[in-house]
């Protein structure tokens, strides 16, 4: 199956903080999910990655976010990015207030 890369960035939050996103657009969804595309989105601080989504073969969208693994309504990228990036904002936040 030939699948085109539509992204990948690595963004420093800081000194051990770092997000990487992965998207390719494919020829045909993955079993799992009912669109094009298969990504991957990290938050890894302190060398742990403590916020993921991704949509494996079989397991189709789904987020890691505090030890958890839950399921993820895709409707779109840009939708995606503004979780992800929501959660990472959120993490920020309970850290400033711990």
């Amino acid at each position: 199956m030939k699948a085109t890369l539509l992204v990948r960035n690595r963004i420093v939050h800081g000194e051990d903080e770092f997000a990487e996103l992965v998207v390719w657009q494919l020829q045909a969804p993955i079993a799992g999910s009912a669109h094009h595309y298969k990504y991957r989105l990290a938050f890894v601080a302190q060398g742990g990655c403590l916020i993921r989504y991704d949509n494996e073969a079989g397991k189709g969208d789904h987020r890691h976010h505090s030890g958890r693994e839950e399921d993820y309504r895709f409707t779109s990228l840009e939708q995606l990015f503004s979780d992800f990036e929501r959660d990472i904002r959120s993490h920020h936040d309970e850290d400033r207030h711990s």
